[in-house]
């Protein structure tokens, strides 16, 4: 099977879907692989490196497509690349299906088996996959990072002979992956900090890093099954507004991280809330790509309202590139070889298979995952037989 790693083109975008080091676990298994030239320039990797791995370089992106067995990339193709895939071509990236309709007809319209790394089901033999929390964790990380840069206080206590420096008050909202990141990061910087979200079962791991959890009652909430927040319902967001308001108010920090998986993310902090704040005082919302959590916020920009700092940046991973290029390298490498055939020495498309059924997005010539044509208004269809 031959495998082909793309090289990002998107301004900004700096991780890369494969290292050395995954490149040789993944010919180790049989793959014959082939990176695109200059691939890991962003995070330090020389084509030479990825050679002694033994990778072959590619230098003409348009040829190694057309030929790929499997393509690996970081963002979604354009609808352009996607016409370039021959029929049967597995596809692997990030696709932000829910809102790329038009690029998921073209997969299938193309025949191509595209996998999401999105959809990847939280379950327990696909920790090793999971890339959106590979990736989020780090989000949290560089989230911390740049409340420190843009703030204009330090984090931590300070006793000093011209005087006590008190610890910096820091809020979270939202503790999925890179809301818990986002905590830790705090605390370890010396930060008191405190945490809010809707699902009262954080409550534990917040308390466990040391963070204090701020009880809101909403009624009843809920999360799915993968251990994602669902929808509030309007009432619902309006008194959650209410009650954060002072929390947000007495913050030095305020990091956003909620978001509903496939929804655009909820808008938790008004603008009449970031009004109330101290200046000198700074929020970074980490789900500007889905929305945003702070109202008015404007991707890849950082703000001045009334002397707070609103920092809204987009694909933060990107930040940390080379532990981001390493842990989805990782993350790939583990989707590859668990489905990896070891007689025929292929990727093994079987969606019998739980997290194929609910990663793999246009198979056969059609939308084949039944979330996303949920999504699109599309009725339900029969389920696949196995296939190889």
């Amino acid at each position: 099977m031959r495998i082909f790693a793309c090289k990002e083109h998107l301004i900004g975008e700096r991780r890369a879907p494969v290292t050395p080091t995954s490149v040789a676990k993944l010919i180790r298994m049989g793959a014959k692989v082939e990176v695109e030239e200059g691939i890991g320039t962003s995070i330090f990797f020389r084509d030479a490196d990825y050679e002694t791995g033994g990778a072959q370089i590619g230098r003409d992106r348009e040829r190694s497509l057309r030929e790929a067995d499997l393509v690996l990339r970081v963002r979604k193709p354009t609808s352009d690349e996607a016409g370039l895939l021959k029929a049967g071509c597995i596809q692997i990236s990030f696709l932000d299906p829910f809102n790329e309709r038009q690029l998921v007809e073209r997969l299938a319209e193309a025949r191509v088996s595209a996998i999401s790394m999105e959809m990847l089901p939280r379950i327990t033999v696909a920790q090793k996959m999971d890339a959106l929390s590979s990736q989020a964790n780090l989000s949290g990380y560089v989230a911390v990072i740049l409340a420190a840069r843009y703030c204009s206080r330090i984090f931590p206590m300070m006793i000093t002979p011209a005087g006590t420096i008190k610890p910096l008050r820091v809020l979270v909202i939202g503790v999925g992956v890179a809301g818990l990141q986002a905590i830790a990061t705090a605390r370890r910087l010396g930060a008191t900090v405190e945490a809010f979200d809707t699902r009262p079962a954080v409550e534990e791991q917040v308390k466990s890093l040391g963070a204090r959890f701020v009880k809101i009652d909403l009624g009843e909430v809920a999360q799915t099954a993968d251990g994602y927040a669902k929808p509030l319902t309007p009432e619902q967001i309006q008194k959650q507004r209410e009650l954060l308001a002072e929390r947000v108010a007495s913050a030095d920090v305020v990091i956003t991280a909620a978001q509903v998986f496939g929804r655009k993310a909820p808008v938790i902090v008004t603008s009449a809330m970031v009004g109330q704040m101290n200046p000198g005082s700074v929020i970074v919302d980490t789900a500007v790509e889905s929305g945003g959590n702070v109202e008015g916020v404007k991707p890849d920009e950082v703000s001045d309202v009334g002397g707070v700092k609103v920092v809204a940046l987009t694909n933060l991973p990107s930040r940390a590139a080379t532990n981001a290029s390493e842990m989805l390298a990782n993350n790939f490498a583990a989707l590859i070889e668990h489905c990896w055939d070891k007689q025929s020495q292929t990727f093994a498309l079987d969606l019998s298979q739980e997290i194929l059924r609910r990663a793999v997005v246009t198979h056969g010539g059609e939308i084949c995952n039944e979330t996303i044509r949920g999504a699109y208004g599309l009725p339900p269809r029969e389920e696949l037989a196995p296939t190889k």
